[in-house]
């Protein structure tokens, strides 16, 4: 049986190919993501888990990518969401690679950090979801997202945009997890 240790191990290798993504991606392009607005941000995360579900009922790529680099985009674009909320967006790119990539370590592990204090409280129930769940989950809150974004970020009750990014971050995780341990199953 996969401990708690190995879910904290397999997280952290699972970031470890999405940060190298992420630096690489900035070599080419720089924080260039600091012009887009939290909702463009959830946009685009809507379209990487909109073409994962469409996968998974199609069965094929016609663009030869399969659903698995959609999961890291999704991860990557949590975080980009997650450091706009917290800086605000800019017209211009005001940051260094450097300090994006700080910010990045920063609110991952603030991800991971919740991941692992309700994966506590859900005795690792994730393990026997279907990859498919966590595509619809993520659909799911994309689409709370999307309201509270259009209610001006205030909720009555809800968890805020943040959480919403840090759970569609931790779902794409744990796919990527279960396909990082030859999960087949959709």
């Amino acid at each position: 049986m996969t401990t708690m240790h190995d879910t904290s191990k397999q997280y952290d290798e699972v970031i470890a190919q999405c940060r190298e993504l992420f630096i690489n991606k900035m070599k080419d392009y720089g924080p260039s993501w600091r012009i887009l607005r939290p909702r463009s941000v959830t946009d685009q995360i809507f379209i990487k888990a909109k073409r994962i579900r469409t996968l998974e009922l199609n069965g094929e790529t016609k663009v030869g990518e399969g659903i698995w680099p959609e999961f890291i985009g999704i991860i990557n674009y949590g975080i980009i969401g997650l450091i706009q909320l917290q800086l605000g967006y800019s017209d211009t790119v005001d940051i260094t690679a450097e300090r994006a990539l700080e910010l990045y370590d920063e609110l991952i592990g603030a991800t991971k950090a919740l991941m692992m204090a309700k994966n506590t409280d859900y005795g690792e129930a994730w393990r026997d979801m279907r990859i498919s769940s966590y595509t619809d989950l993520i659909l799911t809150k994309i689409q709370r997202t999307k309201e509270i974004e259009n209610h001006g970020g205030a909720t009555l009750v809800s968890e805020g945009i943040d959480a919403n990014y840090q759970d569609m971050i931790n779902y794409s995780v744990f796919a990527l997890i279960k396909h990082n341990e030859g999960s087949t199953e959709n």
